[in-house]
């Protein structure tokens, strides 16, 4: 669900409201609906701040003082003031709501002072824990490289006036070195968030999503191991990469992470991934979730050798196992076009297969068929024109061109039978002679099984229906993977060391969790689970000086500058979410008084 902005003109006043909005398949296609329109809250309803922390003890209960800006010593105020109109101006515009809102959840998660204890201060100038909260912040609110902190992005926030530290001491070489200072502390960090993580939003851990994607380099790399060419999820195999393996629970909240080789195949993976979560979070049955890439008889094994339990896709191929099951009619709806049911393993009384059966995947499979056997059957027939004609005469050129077709229309390879043979004694040009006919065994093979899949698991005392909810929530880890690419935009890397390359992971790992979390609050306050609507909302508060020139009765051979650094007003629909997230925007965050002989 997502917050869409609406308006409306009604007495002539133009008012401002949120409307909660969710996605649906219908059989014409995705459709929208509102759920709920979003108005500030009334005095007997709970803010989202407060059911955040309803369960938490008071020592651990987030307090809105982590959301305060430092305070300052202010001088008290005078009995008044001559103010000059005309020498009244705004000064040093900077954003403010998005980092305001970043470090926030930075301090909501305890980061800041899990690193200032494990990262002490030195005799560098910036401490390094603050250093990675510049890293984090950027890549959260406005993801670039660290070129792009220094140049731009840290001078127009106002992350200044939080951590004290001024644009000048922000440079790439500081920023590079926080980067190794930051990842010895990856372990640490992992366990620190997943208790953290697990008091705020009261999570379970018995059930552990895992997926590999893999992101690409620009750079030869040549000083990077681990940069290879192998298969490239972002369409890149021109590109060196590295394979990351996420774990997450089922609400998409990131546990831990593996940087690999850019060549490591997703099955090779999993006994790295298994024992380094056990090493972190001890060794307990969970249940481990898992793509078909993931699947080997040895991965298996090894998870039911650790007293572990799987669900797992597996390879299409494999249904062929189940065929006299896909007639049958004992199916149970587990939600309207999705049917499953129970199959025994044919040869393994410790495991069970789940077939499933969904009539939206199975009408778009059927369109794919259709539209390469249509593509298919046209190529063929050129093939034969060819031959006719005598234009292709040699048989092992025809058996190329054929195999570059199957090649083409992989989906529909076996959909026709195709004969190519020599003429012997030819009355024309013609040498060859191609015939095709479709395969009606593929056919009906085909229609019995498009829009099928199989599961695989060792949890023999589970029904159908919650092993295949438990499998769809895979897709939290596929949703991970789409975040930190197009939000947070992990995507290329132009580090060329390996270790810098796994900080530079490490940071889009916890601008992820910053991600997350925002995502639970909003969850808790009935906002549904899109942070970037939110996000775009914030980034339009700003903060600024507003400079005052002025002269007091008290001595007219003086005159003082009063420097009122101010935030922004919220408009209508920001003080809908404010009100909504059970947030207090400070107005003001400091005065300087600057005091000018005449």
């Amino acid at each position: 669900m997502f917050l869409r902005k609406c308006k409306r003109a009604k007495n002539g006043k133009r008012h401002t409201y949120w409307a909660l909005v969710e996605s649906y398949r219908t059989a014409r296609g995705s459709r929208q609906r509102v759920v709920a329109y979003l108005g500030q809250l009334k005095g007997k309803q709970k803010s989202g701040w407060e059911q955040l922390g309803r369960k938490l003890d008071k020592k651990s209960r987030p307090q809105l003082s982590l959301f305060d800006p430092p305070h300052y010593d202010e001088p008290s105020d005078e009995d008044f003031v001559e103010i000059n109109l005309k020498g009244v101006r705004f000064e040093r515009l900077r954003d403010f709501g998005d980092v305001w809102l970043a470090l926030g959840l930075w301090r909501l998660l305890g980061l800041d002072k899990l690193l200032s204890e494990v990262m002490p201060n030195g005799r560098e100038e910036v401490p390094w824990h603050v250093v990675a909260a510049i890293l984090t912040l950027g890549r959260f609110c406005e993801p670039s490289s660290e070129l792009h902190i220094e140049d731009t992005w840290y001078e127009r926030s106002a992350l200044e006036d939080f951590l004290g530290v001024s644009p000048d001491k922000v440079h790439t070489d500081r920023l590079y070195a926080g980067l190794d200072c930051l990842l010895p502390h990856k372990e640490t960090i992992e366990k620190h968030l997943k208790e953290r993580l697990g008091d705020l939003f009261d999570l379970k851990f018995d059930l552990l999503l895992y997926d590999v994607t893999s992101t690409y380099f620009e750079g030869q790399c040549k000083s990077n191991s681990m940069a290879k060419y192998g298969y490239s999820r972002d369409s890149r195999p021109d590109c060196l990469q590295v394979c990351i393996g996420l774990v997450v629970t089922d609400d998409g909240i990131p546990l831990g992470y593996e940087v690999f080789d850019g060549n490591t195949h997703d099955s090779k993976t999993v006994e790295d991934v298994v024992k380094a979560m056990e090493n972190k979070y001890g060794k307990a049955n969970r249940v481990w979730v898992m793509d078909r890439g993931m699947v080997s008889e040895n991965n298996l094994r090894f998870i039911r050798g650790r007293s572990g339990s799987y669900i797992v896709g597996t390879p299409k191929g494999m249904l062929h196992q189940f065929e006299r099951y896909l007639a049958e009619k004992d199916w149970h709806e587990v939600q309207e076009g999705v049917e499953v049911k129970l199959v025994a393993s044919p040869d393994n009384k410790q495991e069970l297969f789940v077939l499933a059966r969904s009539i939206d995947r199975g009408q778009k499979e059927h369109a794919m068929h259709q539209r390469f056997i249509e593509r298919m059957q046209i190529d063929l027939e050129k093939l034969q024109s060819s031959a006719q004609s005598g234009r292709l005469k040699d048989i092992d050129k025809a058996y190329q061109r054929l195999g570059r077709i199957k090649q083409r229309y992989w989906r529909a390879s076996g959909a026709f039978n195709v004969k190519i043979t020599s003429i012997e004694n030819p009355v024309d040009k013609a040498r060859l002679k191609v015939t095709f006919e479709r395969n009606m065994k593929w056919n009906d093979w085909n229609e019995l099984s498009e829009g099928c899949y199989l599961l695989r698991t060792n949890l023999t005392d589970v029904d159908p229906q919650t092993l295949w909810k438990r499998y769809i929530q895979l897709t939290e880890a596929e949703w991970a993977f789409r975040i930190t690419k197009d939000e947070l935009v992990i995507r290329p890397i132009w580090h060329q060391k390996a270790e810098r390359v796994r900080a530079h992971i490490l940071v889009c790992f916890l601008s992820y969790v910053l991600w997350k979390s925002l995502s639970q609050w909003m969850k808790h306050s009935g906002l549904g689970e899109a942070p970037r609507t939110v996000l775009e909302e914030f980034s339009r508060i700003k903060s600024g000086d507003v400079v005052l020139s002025t002269r007091t009765k008290a001595d007219q051979l003086s005159s003082k500058t009063i420097r009122l650094r101010c935030v922004t007003m919220p408009d209508e629909a920001q003080k809908i979410l404010l009100s909504r997230l059970g947030l207090t925007l400070p107005q003001r965050l400091r005065r300087i008084d600057e005091i000018t002989q005449m």
